[in-house]
């Protein structure tokens, strides 16, 4: 186990815990950082603090990072949907109903099983979980993502999510129908205070924003296209449900009655654009839309004849 101490500058005053552990810690990215605070790893002044928690002149901030355990997730012999790859990175469209990485209720069957079997080259940073495990989209969310086959392109690629440059872009049915053409939703989101597995709304959350463009408009729904400015967990989800048309088929954020039979949520990623770690030129890549979107489409076009 490392261990760092640290103590709080002028400059540092009211930053972010987990901000400030990132600027010390550049080799880990931020979402591995915020896992070690909420297991106990990071302590300001001998006790626990949120992610959240702003810093103090003169506070303590001691960080404990774990020794990575030897990898025990099996590699699985599952199908992937291969988009692209080279000796950098792996882009793979994602089937609805697949979780990104192993955790609490599912260990088997993820994607990271399916990628320990194909490839045994994958960045090591997120430790021995989610190796090459950059971003997620939810379970029920499919689409395009991109995995790292090493910490180098790991790093490189956690940058170009940090500073905002990648191009994220996916496509949402919602219910009523939505009157202007576009816009834009620019509200902070945080952990649900009582509900701990719901985001929500919350005035000093983490900057969220999300581009909104009107695709096509149905009898009751409206099909849009989101581009991601930030990536918060379940932005898209909630960011519609906070301007009163949440997705069709959410079972967390949505109505509680559905019109249609779902296993999730109408949400695709799309499209996702990025500067490659070697050649450095952008690349992009883009995911068909699936079966179980297009139906739903057809019924709702139909319905306008």
């Amino acid at each position: 186990m490392e261990y760092f101490n640290f103590k709080v500058e002028k400059p540092e005053e009211n930053t972010r815990l987990d901000v400030f552990v990132s600027t010390k810690l550049q080799d880990k990215s931020r979402s591995y950082i915020q896992g070690i605070i909420e297991d106990g790893g990071v302590q300001v002044n001998n006790k626990c603090k949120k992610s959240n928690y702003k810093l103090k002149i003169n506070d303590e901030v001691c960080i404990n990072i774990p020794e990575n355990k030897e990898l025990d997730v099996a590699a699985e012999n599952i199908k992937l949907d291969i988009l692209y790859e080279d000796s950098d990175v792996i882009v793979i469209n994602k089937p609805q109903g697949m979780v990104v990485h192993p955790a609490p209720g599912n260990y088997t069957g993820t994607l990271v099983n399916a990628l320990l079997y194909h490839c045994k080259d994958l960045s090591g940073i997120n430790g021995v979980n989610r190796p090459g495990i950059v971003h997620r989209i939810d379970k029920d969310t499919s689409g395009v993502l991109v995995v790292a086959k090493n910490d180098r392109a790991h790093k490189f690629l956690a940058e170009q999510l940090k500073g905002h440059t990648m191009t994220r872009v996916y496509l949402a049915l919602v219910e009523g129908l939505i009157k202007v053409d576009e816009g834009t939703v620019d509200v902070p989101l945080a952990r649900h205070p009582v509900e701990r597995i719901k985001i929500s709304v919350v005035k000093d959350g983490r900057n969220a924003v999300t581009h909104y463009k009107v695709i096509e408009r149905f009898k009751n729904n409206t099909l849009i296209q989101c581009r991601l400015e930030t990536g918060r967990t379940h932005q898209i989800r909630v960011h519609m449900a906070h301007m009163g048309h949440p997705l069709v088929g959410d079972a967390i954020y949505g109505y509680k009655k559905q019109r249609f039979n779902l296993k999730g949520q109408m949400l695709h990623a799309k499209k996702l654009g990025f500067i490659h770690p070697s050649s450095e030129k952008y690349m992009e890549f883009e995911a068909a839309v699936p079966v179980y979107f297009t139906r739903i489409i057809d019924i709702l076009r139909n319905e306008l004849k």
